[in-house]
């Protein structure tokens, strides 16, 4: 029987805290990193026309495909410290990603960077060429047009990505654990420290309080996506 009165107890404790801090600084620095190759990548499968555009359309949605112990195994693979990258990165920047918060960021980014990519290339696709050949024709080039023109014309479909991703990145258990394991205080995010929750004695209060707070932010992560793309596409109806 669950002590209701316990549940409801005001304040985080020191684990709760810790945890939540994790889970936001791992989403928050694996959404930065992945957003400049999510744009770029968005643009090559939206406007590309080159071999192979289907095999990285394929390496992109993989993660949302395979199981994610499986992408964690291969991040452990590639990145662990007799990884091929993993010893490179040790061993010229003294670097490493495997069992620590850094690498739990980098697997938080891969699992949510097919709903980036997805979202921004959505918005590409929906920009009408005529707007930039148009741009073109009054002697703007390539650059300009992207930055004046494109950017802000996508924006909404950025916001949307990068906080689908934030808020995927928010519940990723199984590449994260796999890659950087347990660790109070270093790897234990959110849904990590749910699962430990679970298996301690008498901890389903504690995994409960868990669960509402990765309830909570996975729906102010979604609710902020639709906000803000939103407002940004009456903005740009506003101007013009």
């Amino acid at each position: 029987m669950i002590d209701t009165s316990s549940f409801f107890s005001a304040g985080l404790s020191a684990g709760e805290a810790e945890a939540l801090w994790l889970s936001l600084k791992t989403g928050v620095v694996g959404t930065a990193f992945s957003l400049p190759f999510g744009i770029a990548i968005a643009w090559a499968l939206a406007r590309g026309r080159f071999r192979g555009k289907l095999v990285l359309d394929g390496l992109v949605h993989m993660p949302l495909i395979l199981p994610p112990v499986v992408t964690g195994y291969l991040l452990l693979l590639l990145f662990g410290h007799s990884g091929p990258l993993g010893h490179w990165l040790e061993s010229w920047f003294g670097f490493t990603l495997a069992f620590n918060w850094k690498g739990a960021a980098l697997a938080s980014a891969i699992m949510g960077f097919p709903l980036l990519v997805r979202a921004i290339r959505l918005s590409f696709e929906a920009v009408d060429p005529k707007f930039e050949a148009a741009a073109r024709t009054l002697g703007a080039g390539r650059a300009d047009v992207f930055i004046s023109i494109t950017l802000p014309l996508i924006a909404p479909g950025i916001i949307a990505g990068t906080l689908l991703g934030f808020a995927r990145a928010l519940g990723e258990f199984g590449a994260t654990i796999t890659f950087v394991a347990n660790i109070p205080g270093e790897t234990q995010t959110l849904p990590i420290a749910l699962y430990s929750a679970l298996q301690a004695p008498e901890g389903e209060i504690h995994a409960l309080r868990f669960m509402v707070l990765s309830i909570l932010l996975a729906i102010g992560a979604l609710v902020a996506s639709e906000y803000f793309a939103r407002a940004m596409q009456r903005r740009i109806r506003g101007a013009s």
